[in-house]
């Protein structure tokens, strides 16, 4: 079973519960409709990695999101993702109306910082960067949510049950690329514009 750090612990995430088209300008820039309820997908525990791939039979493109670890079917702690996914291959599933895992569910399409507990107060002050090459590529706050972190939970766990260790990532803002290979993601989460976590990654 693959892992990610919370605190001193290893957790074995039993699965990875993802958000999609969350945020409306990422969904206007890849041309999808802004959906009446909340698109869920699921990636498997061997997706986890601890480095993002440029290629895995296609050029890969990288998605940054805010992602939370479950204890007790209630967020514990908080992390910086990368959604990887192969662009070309979802597009042709998208047009023949076929499910996505075969674009996003692969062997080391889920990056995961470590997770730190949650802040004390509430999570709108919440906002996260991501840079690539020291060039801004991403950047949102819990504002700009279409559906916030307590929907997304309450509604998942109404048809699914989550277990201890489990991530749910909430989708990512405008902004998403192509993985240049050998590139340095640098990303950072702010809680009231106080930094609280930092990640770097170098593509493979």
């Amino acid at each position: 079973m693959q892992t990610v750090n919370f605190g001193d612990e290893k957790i074995a995430p039993s699965k990875i519960v993802c958000v999609g088209r969350n945020y409306a300008e990422h969904a206007r820039e890849l041309g999808n409709d802004i959906p009446d309820d909340i698109v869920f997908f699921v990636k498997p525990n061997s997706a986890i990695s601890n480095r993002p791939k440029a290629f895995i039979d296609e050029p890969l493109h990288y998605e940054a999101e805010l992602c939370f670890l479950i204890e007790n079917n209630s967020f514990a702690g908080l992390g910086l993702g990368l959604d990887l996914t192969k662009r070309a291959l979802q597009s042709i599933l998208k047009e023949k109306r076929l499910p996505w895992e075969r674009a996003k569910a692969f062997n080391g399409a889920a990056v995961f910082s470590d997770f730190i507990p949650l802040p004390n107060s509430s999570l709108e002050a919440l906002r996260f960067e991501m840079s690539i090459d020291g060039e801004l590529r991403q950047a949102a706050g819990f504002d700009m949510m279409l559906n916030k972190p307590e929907k997304i939970l309450n509604e998942c766990s109404s048809f699914m049950s989550l277990q201890d260790g489990d991530i749910i990532m909430t989708g990512t803002p405008k902004g998403v690329g192509k993985v240049p290979p050998g590139g340095l993601f640098e990303g950072q989460i702010f809680y009231q514009d106080k930094p609280i976590l930092q990640v770097t990654w170098l593509a493979e």
